[in-house]
C-alpha cells in the first residue's frame, strides 16, 4: 500500500535547502509499516509550488551550491537586470519571473529508487529544495512511496 507525506520547507530566500533527513525520517516510518523484504519501491517527491525546484546534488561542499546558485543568477537575472527588459511578468518583483524560468529549466519532481528500507543515493547526493526567489517562504514537497 502506498504511502504519502507531505512536509514543509522554510526558505530564507534565494539558495539551495537540503532535506534529505526529512525524507530519510519519513522513509523509515514507513519502513517500519512494511515488512522489511516489501520496503521496495520508488520515492517519488513533487514541490507544489512554481518558483522553486527540486534537485539531487553533491552535498559535501558548499562551493557546489554557491556556484550553482551563481550559474542559475547568471542565466536568468533579475527582471531589473538590462538583459532582461523583454520581460512583461513582474506583478510580484524583478525576481519574480526569472523564478518562473529558473523553475522552468530545473525538475519540480524527483523520483529515487528505495531498497530494503534504504535510499539508493550515491555517497555525496543529497535532496534540495531550491528556493528561486528572494523573500523568505514556506515551501511544501509531497513524499509518495509505491
Amino acid at each position: 500500500m502506498p504511502k504519502q507525506s507531505l512536509i514543509s520547507i522554510e526558505t530564507r530566500g534565494q539558495g539551495l535547502y537540503e532535506f534529505t533527513d526529512h525524507v530519510l525520517a519519513f522513509l523509515r516510518e514507513a519502513s517500519s509499516l512494511r515488512e522489511a523484504s516489501s520496503a521496495s519501491g520508488v520515492l517519488t517527491l513533487f514541490v507544489r509550488h512554481t518558483s522553486c525546484s527540486l534537485l539531487i546534488q553533491e552535498n559535501a561542499d558548499p562551493d557546489v551550491r554557491r556556484d550553482l546558485q551563481a550559474f542559475f543568477k547568471r542565466l536568468a537575472p533579475p527582471a531589473d537586470d538590462p538583459a532582461m527588459a523583454y520581460l512583461v511578468h513582474r506583478m510580484e518583483g524583478p525576481d519574480d519571473m526569472p523564478a518562473h524560468i529558473k523553475a522552468a529549466l530545473m525538475p519540480v519532481s524527483l523520483s529515487i529508487p528505495v531498497m530494503e528500507g534504504r535510499l539508493m543515493l550515491g555517497t555525496w547526493q543529497g535532496i534540495y529544495l531550491f528556493e528561486h526567489r528572494d523573500n523568505p517562504h514556506r515551501r511544501e514537497v509531497v513524499l509518495h512511496l509505491s
